[in-house]
């Protein structure tokens, strides 16, 4: 999955729209390639982006879980955590070739 597309369910204070939107954003991007579409492209990529966002609202407003909120600050750390431990094993490997 694209690094960038983040979690969005279960979290206190809600995903907010925005937070939707730019998801469906990075996954449109993706998907097509494009980071900027050419004016051509403008309008399909722009309705890709409303649609997928839209799907994404009605899934994560109708999904249900028992488990307790999460916090988007300790998410963070978790996440920067793992992209340092990532960095590490990167680093190890160029330099054993060295």
């Amino acid at each position: 999955m694209c690094r960038n597309i983040r979690q969005l369910h279960n979290f206190e204070p809600p995903t907010t729209d925005d937070e939707v939107r730019e998801a469906a954003l990075q996954f449109v991007r993706k998907v097509s390639g494009s980071t900027k579409p050419s004016k051509a492209n403008t309008e399909a990529f722009e309705r890709a982006i409303d649609e997928i966002a839209a799907a994404t609202r009605r899934m994560l407003d109708e999904l249900v879980t028992n488990a307790p909120p999460k916090s988007r600050e300790l998410e963070a750390i978790k996440g920067r955590a793992r992209h340092e431990k990532r960095m590490e094993r990167e680093v190890r490997i160029r330099t054993a070739d060295v």
